[in-house]
């Protein structure tokens, strides 16, 4: 994703920082350091929305009693302490009243005063264990640079992160969470309004509005950990409540439960609104500027706008999902608003709204200008939700020495490196590490190209059209990210290879079929087909990382994106490789994904 600006100061905020006692809080009294509890008895987490692993509202368990922190005289220097508490090597920022919403229970510190160099939070000073005149909207939270202490033994830190997926507003989704390092789905057999409100309450929301079954937010992948899960609601874990173990035949995905949670009225949606569409579910995107007194309504410009910051519309709106982002929006009436206040967004997907996303500020430039050329978004409740089958990929994959005069319409569709440019053509060869890719859809929606039949390019050489010029990404890394070999996939055929059983095939691409992938269903590029490799005849032999990207550009929207990479493995000794440890992106915990990156290798093809 494009990297965006997550905290920015303006002069306003830090007026109203300098003025409010939510950010400095009232004089407080004389402090000492307590050091009642050491900190072997404490435990620390992360939690609240949105976030990424290693940032969050700061939870301490104490006494068995999870509380949060008061953001009273909270400074950077205390966000130090508590981010190597946490195994993290410093902290890059703080956040103040309740930014990653209101906890609950007790609030354990107020006024925590830290130098940075402490080696634990009760080395510092503060009013005492307990002893807050706070409330839970001045909880505080860290923003941890995202690397781990050398060493670190994370036995007193919790990883909660259960989380929630697939959802289209704030507070919903499929519940899943964390066993054994891996995240699973939860069985929707005896799921209520009691085990959905542990699990809000768990991340941070308030009570549950609704408990889901049936997969109403989608399918997952992967394993189903719980079943059968009874709470009485006040537990503060899912794993708390008395639940079944299951295995593979107890339930299948189509009934992962999810969940609607309560969440506080925040006003968001009255910043935006859509104008000129045929629907409430589309238009031209304004926005509100300005202060008390000279409000005005203004337009976006359209200038690299897209899927992602289509979605965070959507959302701040309550509409859903983005169906489309557009870039000109002349076939909608403008009204009366005409001018052009934002430029520049950049958005990540998962903001709640359109002002957390980065933008050029005050300064407006448009590369076109007019309201034809201003921002708008399509509104959907449903989207489609793609992930691969990784599996098949460790199962498939091999090497392929394939002659050079088989692959004239492969270097015409840029598949191979581009060192084949300088071969001796048509003799010699290329080294393929080919294996097959099977793309299941399990959203709510079904997904098609982002362009119409009537614009789709047809490919002489290979005898087909292209629906999308760049469907899928194939990378060779190593472990320090690194890109060695890269190649990419046309959606040259999206059908309905195989589905579900209770799913008919929709989409088929013979005799210039409508192309796409019904929800229950999945495409499958096979092994053998051209381009279906990465061209690794330049890689030297050593340990690296095969990840495949679908829908690697945003073109068409999901449900989540999070999902769309998948990651394995893989030893090269210069004649075979050996691919294992396939999984979708998302699949591991942050511990377990930061092990598989440290992956040391092979000896032998036993795999270790």
């Amino acid at each position: 994703m494009r990297p965006v600006s997550v905290w920015q100061w303006s002069p306003q905020g830090l007026l109203l920082c300098l003025l409010c006692n939510s950010c400095l809080g009232s004089p407080s009294p004389s402090t000492v350091p307590e050091k009642k509890a050491s900190s072997q008895e404490l435990r620390f987490r992360l939690a609240g929305f949105p976030r990424k692993p290693f940032e969050g509202r700061v939870e301490i368990q104490r006494a068995g009693e999870w509380g949060t922190i008061c953001d009273d005289d909270f400074t950077l220097q205390a966000a130090h302490v508590l981010c190597r508490e946490l195994g993290f090597t410093e902290a890059t920022g703080w956040t103040h009243s309740a930014k990653y919403g209101p906890g609950t229970g007790r609030i354990w510190l107020d006024n925590l005063s830290c130098r940075g160099t402490e080696q634990s939070v009760t080395e510092c000073a503060s009013r005492g264990w307990g002893n807050s005149d706070c409330t839970h909207d001045e909880d505080a939270g860290v923003i941890c640079k995202d690397e781990r202490l050398p060493g670190f033994s994370d036995s007193n830190v919790i990883e909660a992160r259960v989380r929630l997926k697939g959802g289209a507003h704030p507070g919903e989704g499929r519940v899943e969470v964390l066993k054994a390092g891996t995240w699973g789905t939860v069985c929707d057999r005896k799921w209520d309004l009691q085990a959905a409100s542990v699990v809000c309450r768990e991340l941070g929301f308030g009570s549950a509005r609704e408990a889901l079954t049936g997969a109403r937010m989608g399918q997952g992948m992967g394993a189903v950990h719980l079943s059968e899960v009874r709470c009485s609601g006040q537990e503060p874990s899912l794993w708390k409540c008395p639940h079944k173990n299951i295995t593979a035949e107890d339930c299948s995905h189509s009934q992962d439960a999810a969940v609607r949670c309560n969440l506080p009225h925040t006003g968001v949606e009255a910043k935006i609104r859509l104008s000129g569409g045929r629907s409430r579910h589309e238009g031209r995107v304004e926005v509100q500027i300005g202060g008390p007194g000279s409000l005005r309504w203004g337009l976006i410009c359209g200038d690299d706008w897209g899927t992602l910051e289509a979605m965070v519309v959507c959302r701040q709106l309550g509409l859903g999902y983005a169906s489309h982002g557009l870039q000109e929006t002349w076939y909608w009436d403008s009204g009366n608003i005409t001018e052009v206040v934002m430029s520049g967004v950049r958005c990540r997907g998962t903001e709640l709204s359109l002002d957390q996303c980065a933008h050029h500020g005050t300064h407006v430039a448009c590369k076109r200008t007019g309201t034809h050329f201003t921002a708008g978004v399509i509104c959907s409740e449903t989207a489609s939700d793609l992930l691969l089958h990784s599996a098949l990929v460790q199962e498939t994959a091999y090497i392929e020495d394939r002659p050079l005069h088989m692959l004239y319409c492969a270097a015409e569709e840029n598949c191979l490196a581009s060192s084949a440019r300088s071969a001796n053509w048509p003799y010699g060869h290329r080294r393929l590490l080919r294996f097959s890719s099977q793309i299941h859809n399990l959203g709510r929606a079904d997904f098609r190209p982002k362009a119409g039949r009537h614009s789709w390019v047809w490919h002489e050489c290979h005898g087909h059209y292209h629906s999308m010029d760049i469907f899928t990404h194939y990378d060779i890394l190593t472990p320090n990210g690194t890109k060695v070999a890269e190649g990419h996939k046309a959606s040259f055929c999206l059908e309905d290879t195989e589905c579900q059983e209770d799913v008919s095939k929709r989409y088929e691409c013979a005799n210039f079929g409508e192309q796409g992938i019904t929800v229950g269903c999945w495409d499958l590029y096979r092994h053998d087909i051209d381009c279906q490799w990465i061209d690794i005849t330049d890689v030297k032999p050593g340990n690296y990382i095969l990840q495949v990207v679908i829908n690697p550009n945003f073109e068409v929207a999901e449900s989540d994106f999070t999902n769309n990479a998948m990651k394995c493995n893989c030893k090269y000794d210069g004649h075979r490789i050996w691919v294992h440890n396939c999984h979708i992106g998302d699949a591991f915990s942050e511990e377990a994904n930061r092990r598989f990156e440290r992956y040391p290798g092979q000896t032998s093809n036993q795999i270790i």
